[in-house]
C-alpha cells in the first residue's frame, strides 16, 4: 500500500532532519525575560502579535509598556481570531514590513502563535503565505521570534508548523519548516491563571491528543515517547485540578510544561486521524480546535485499538494505570477508559450541534485526503469508516 510505503520511507528521512528546540524559560512572572531575549538578538523594533481578548484583559499593554520602558519600539497587531486565515496573515505581514520590524513576539494561544509564524515567514520570504504551504518552502531563518503561550494546549511554541485557514475554500493548510520553531518559548503561569474552565478543558485535551497521537504513531522514537509520557502524566494529574481550581498557578505551570512537551513530541512525529477530522470541523464550522480534538479522540482510540493496543498498554504500564502483570489487552482498555473518564470529568461534550448530515461525506473525504501518506497512523482508515465515525458525533436534532 502506497500510504505505508511513504510512511516507512519518511520515518527514516525524519531522522536526518534537524528540528531545533526553542530556548525554554519557565515560571510565574517570566514574561519579563522577553526584554533580555530580544536585546540578546539585537531586536529593537518588534511586532507583538496577539488578540483582542488579551488586549481587553490588559496583557498586551503590559508587554508593550515593558518593552518600551527598555527602549524597544513596538508595533501591536492584536487582530488575530481563532483559525487565522490568509487575509489576517497578509494584514499582519503588511504591518510588519511597513514599520520595518526586526523581531516578532507572539502573545496568545495557538491561533496567535500560528499566525505570528505565518506573518514572520511571509514577511521574510516576501511571498504570500499560500505559496509557502507544504513542506520546507520557507528555508530561511526568521527574525528573532519569541512565543509566549497564554493557554496550555497547542504546543505551538515548540513546533515547526503553522496552521492557516483558506476561508474561500473552507479548508486549512499547513506551513511546515524547522525554521518556524520559535527561538524562545516563555511559559508564564501568571498568564493562564483564571482561564475559563471550558477553554482550560479544551486546550488541555488538545495537548493530550498531541501526546497520544505522537506516542502511537509509527514515527515515534524513544525521545518522543518520553516527552509524550511526561506530558500525559502531567495532564492526567493536573488538568482536573486546573479545571476546578483555575487560580492554582502551580498546576497551571505544570499544564504549560505538559503542552510544551507534547509539542516537542508531535513536531517530530506528526499527528493522526483525530487532527485530520478536527481540522475539517474547524475549517467548516469554526469549532475550536481543542474541543474538536477532545470530542473526536475517544472514537479514534476505539477505531485504532486492534493495531494500537500494544502502545496503549505501554502507556498504561508506564503511567501506572494498571499493575505491571496486567494482561496487555486489559491494560490497553484501562488506558482508553482513563481518557474517556477524564473527558467526562471535565465535561467534554460528545456531539457537535453544528454538524450537518449533508457535510459528513465532504468532511470524511477531506480528512482521509489530509492524512493519506502524511500521518503515520497505526491503522489506516477508509472514507466510509471515517463517515461512520463522524456520524456518531451528530446531535439527535440532526
Amino acid at each position: 500500500m502506497l500510504h505505508r510505503l511513504v510512511i516507512f520511507i519518511r520515518r527514516y528521512v525524519n531522522k536526518l532532519i534537524h528540528v531545533p528546540k526553542p530556548k525554554l524559560i519557565c515560571g510565574s512572572g517570566k514574561i519579563t525575560a522577553t526584554v533580555t531575549e530580544l536585546k540578546a538578538r539585537n531586536a529593537v523594533n518588534v511586532m507583538i502579535v496577539s488578540d483582542q481578548v488579551l488586549t481587553e484583559l490588559g496583557f498586551t499593554q503590559q508587554l508593550v509598556i515593558l518593552l518600551q520602558n527598555h527602549n524597544i519600539s513596538v508595533q501591536l497587531f492584536d487582530q488575530v481570531t481563532p483559525d487565522p486565515n490568509i487575509a489576517l496573515v497578509e494584514q499582519g505581514c503588511e504591518q510588519y514590513l511597513k514599520h520595518s520590524c526586526d523581531g516578532i513576539v507572539a502573545l496568545g494561544g495557538g491561533s496567535v502563535i500560528d499566525c505570528a509564524k505565518a506573518i514572520a515567514a511571509s514577511a521574510t520570504k516576501r511571498k504570500p503565505v499560500k505559496a509557502l504551504a507544504g513542506l520546507f518552502r520557507v528555508r530561511t531563518s526568521l527574525p528573532p521570534f519569541i512565543a509566549i503561550p497564554t493557554t496550555a494546549g497547542t504546543g505551538s511554541e515548540a513546533t515547526l508548523v503553522a496552521v492557516i485557514t483558506d476561508s474561500e475554500q473552507r479548508k486549512k493548510f499547513t506551513v511546515i519548516d524547522p525554521c518556524l520553531v520559535p527561538h524562545v518559548a516563555i511559559l508564564d503561569a501568571n498568564l493562564m491563571v483564571g482561564l475559563p474552565a471550558e477553554i482550560t478543558a479544551n486546550t488541555g485535551m488538545d495537548a493530550l491528543t498531541h501526546a497520544i497521537e505522537s506516542y502511537i504513531g509509527l514515527h515515534s522514537t524513544s525521545e518522543t515517547r518520553a516527552y509524550s509520557l511526561a506530558a500525559m502524566e502531567r495532564i492526567f494529574t493536573y488538568l482536573p485540578l486546573v479545571y476546578t481550581q483555575g487560580n492554582d498557578s502551580e498546576a497551571r505551570q505544570e499544564m504549560a510544561i505538559a503542552s510544551y512537551e507534547a509539542g516537542l513530541a508531535f513536531t517530530r512525529t506528526s499527528v493522526g486521524y483525530v487532527h485530520a477530522i478536527a481540522h475539517q470541523l474547524g475549517a467548516i464550522y469554526h469549532i475550536p480546535h481543542g474541543l474538536a480534538n477532545a470530542v473526536v479522540l475517544p472514537h479514534i482510540l476505539d477505531f485504532s485499538f486492534e493495531q494500537a493496543y500494544p502502545a496503549y498498554a505501554e502507556i498504561a504500564y508506564q503511567l501506572k494505570l494498571v499493575a505491571q502483570n496486567t494482561d496487555k489487552q486489559q491494560a490497553a482498555i484501562a488506558f482508553v477508559e482513563r481518557v474517556k473518564a477524564l473527558s467526562q470529568e471535565i465535561n467534554i461534550p460528545t456531539r457537535f450541534s453544528q454538524l450537518k448530515v449533508e457535510d459528513i461525506e465532504e468532511i470524511a473525504q477531506r480528512a482521509i485526503n489530509e492524512a493519506y501518506c502524511d500521518y503515520p497512523v497505526p491503522k489506516v482508515m477508509s472514507v466510509l469508516q471515517c463517515q461512520q465515525i463522524v456520524k456518531k458525533m451528530l446531535t439527535t436534532a440532526n
